[in-house]
């Protein structure tokens, strides 16, 4: 076998492999030797002739015609993240937004409906409520917590999408999987943002496609933003031709460094998982604290269902202080490891007061039916020593409590 041909015995045993392993053999096109991620940063590649340029043009595999239609370095991360969701193919965005608007836009149309949840991303519920509407797109939100809403809330022949975000930001509220993939008719959506692939697989469930921010935890560095859709090849066919007109496509870089972060993706999540596990229990017991949401306590609403779904319940929790407003100015502030900023699943930790970020936008009825509150603190856990962070953690809520 020549060195510059694929190894395809190797590749077929990777079938096998656990998800820990395919997140550092996946993504690895035409038996590339170079073991860090190549960047192709060009924007424009040459066409050999006439034909094989109609040809490029058309087809959502080229990868070497024209960036906003396709790039090398953005085929090989979205080569590697349908093989972690077990997907038969996915498309890379400039955003996790850029992605929810491509699925929004690119499959609904003036007269259709939409069904999603009350708990959801401000960012996606100012999309549901202020853009669809101008477009004619009619939109139901649902308790997703409550069974059978969403079937429930279906139209016959003008539901379009379910769209479902779980766990929801920032209160971390459950759909259960199972129970929106069996919903026949619409196209089922999943933004796993708060749950990568190595978390939870919502395909397997069988909801159609899948999402992620994947400037989040897939990305796991701060430096790149990133969206990614996984799903069918006929649905991410069409969604294609859309993003293609819609020019919300990845940077090449960013899809670099989104791939090499996927290498790291479960060591990181285990580490996180683990010491917010620590935190969750550490804040439940505290006086300050009037309720703490992590899947991993037995006190949250719907911790049978993050076990039966989820393989690690995630770095991310959320809790209630008792004094509100002022209490949540004076813990988002005080401390010093945490630092105060509104994305999650990076290396450091970070600590964000949703009602005056990443909800602000929302009306005081919307962030009440949302759960969040003035005194509402979501936390990102980072890769810090575990004692380190829960004595931070602790040293901040000194003054919290009445």
């Amino acid at each position: 076998m020549s060195s510059d041909q694929p190894n395809t015995a190797n590749q077929k045993a990777s079938d096998s492999h656990r998800l820990d392993t395919k997140l550092i053999t996946s993504g690895r096109p035409n038996g590339q030797r170079a073991l860090a991620p190549t960047l192709y940063p060009s924007t424009t590649f040459t066409s050999p002739t006439v034909d094989d340029g109609r040809r490029m043009a058309t087809d959502p595999t080229e990868a070497e015609f024209y960036t906003r239609y396709g790039n090398p370095t953005i085929a090989a991360f979205e080569e590697a993240m349908a093989e972690l969701e077990g997907a038969e193919a996915s498309r890379a965005f400039s955003s996790g937004m850029g992605a929810i608007s491509a699925i929004v836009l690119g499959l609904c149309s003036s007269g259709d409906h939409i069904v999603t949840q009350r708990q959801l991303y401000a960012g996606t519920q100012l999309l549901f409520q202020t853009v669809c509407p101008r477009f004619g797109i009619d939109v139901t939100f649902v308790d997703a917590t409550e069974p059978g809403a969403f079937a429930d809330a279906v139209r016959p022949g003008k539901t379009m999408v379910v769209f479902a975000e779980t766990p929801a930001n920032p209160r971390l509220d459950l759909v259960d999987l199972d129970e929106l993939g069996a919903i026949a008719g619409p196209i089922t959506v999943v933004d796993s943002t708060f749950a990568p692939p190595l978390v939870q697989r919502p395909l397997d469930h069988g909801v159609a496609l899948s999402l992620h921010s994947a400037t989040k935890a897939i990305g796991g560095h701060n430096d790149a933003t990133l969206g990614v859709i996984s799903g069918s090849r006929e649905l991410l066919n069409w969604l294609w031709g859309f993003a293609v007109l819609q020019g919300a496509n990845a940077a090449p870089f960013d899809a670099m460094n989104g791939l090499r972060g996927l290498r790291t993706l479960g060591v990181r999540l285990e580490r996180q998982s683990a010491t917010a596990q620590v935190l969750a229990e550490a804040l439940s017991e505290h006086p300050a604290v009037a309720d703490v949401r992590y899947p991993g306590l037995p006190s949250h609403p719907q911790y049978d269902l993050a076990k039966r779904q989820m393989r690690l319940f995630g770095g991310l929790l959320t809790f209630d202080l008792k004094d509100g407003l002022t209490a949540g100015r004076h813990f988002v502030e005080a401390t010093q490891l945490a630092r105060l900023a509104t994305s999650l699943g990076g290396p450091e930790t970070l600590v964000t007061h949703p009602a005056s970020t990443t909800h602000v936008g929302l009306l005081p009825e919307e962030m009440a039916a949302a759960g969040i509150t003035e005194g509402t603190v979501r936390m990102s856990v980072g890769l810090e020593h575990v004692d380190d962070l829960t004595a931070d953690v602790l040293s901040a809520l000194t003054g919290c409590a009445s």
